[in-house]
Formats: C-alpha cells, structure tokens, sequence
C-alpha cells in the first residue's frame, strides 16, 4: 500500500474499535487506561478517514504493545478475559488494525 494523505478506515478497524468502546462502558479497561485510548477508539468505530500522522501513531502504538498479546485473559476463553491490555488493544483497532496499517508505507 503506498503513502497518502488519508486513509479509510477498514471494517475490522471498526468492528475492534466498537467492541472496545462496549468493554469501555463496562469498566473493564483497567485504571491504566488513558484518554488517548478513548479518543482513539471513537475515531476508529465511527470510521470515515484517518490522517497519516494517526496511521503512523498506530503503527507505534502496536510495535509497543504487541507483547501484551502474550498476557492471560487476551483471548477469548481466558480467565480475566477481556484483560485491560486486550480492550486497549481493540481501541487501537486490534488485529485487523495492526495488520491494516502495517502494510502502508509510510517513508
């Protein structure tokens, strides 16, 4: 995928962003959980476009986190699932998120 000013965000995007939204509500987000999070998750569930400076933000934010995959309760059927670390996880567009803009090049 090459660079441009905006990008649409994905339906997979939106469906992660919307269920963090839901386990937001539900207090399951830990106290750790920051407003970025929040914004972000908004952002992505309403879909339309995102600039490249969110995309890059994104590609960040998974390359930091992506070792919190690895923590009890990230699956589904795991105790304390969904652990904190998974609804922040979705916010930031989860799987379909990482993978999405993982493959726009941004140099």
């Amino acid at each position: 995928m090459t660079e441009a000013a905006d990008y649409k965000v994905p339906e997979g995007v939106q469906s992660a962003a919307k269920r963090a939204l839901k386990w937001i509500s539900e207090g399951k987000a830990g106290d750790g959980f920051t407003a970025t999070g929040r914004r972000r998750a908004s952002q992505l569930a309403q879909g339309g476009m995102v600039s490249r400076d969110t995309v890059a933000r994104m590609k960040s934010y998974f390359a930091r986190h992506a070792v919190d995959k690895k923590a009890e309760g990230f699956n589904a059927g795991e105790k304390g699932y969904p652990s904190p670390g998974r609804v922040a996880w979705d916010a930031w567009g989860g799987d379909a998120g990482q993978t999405w803009v993982n493959r726009i090049k941004l140099d």
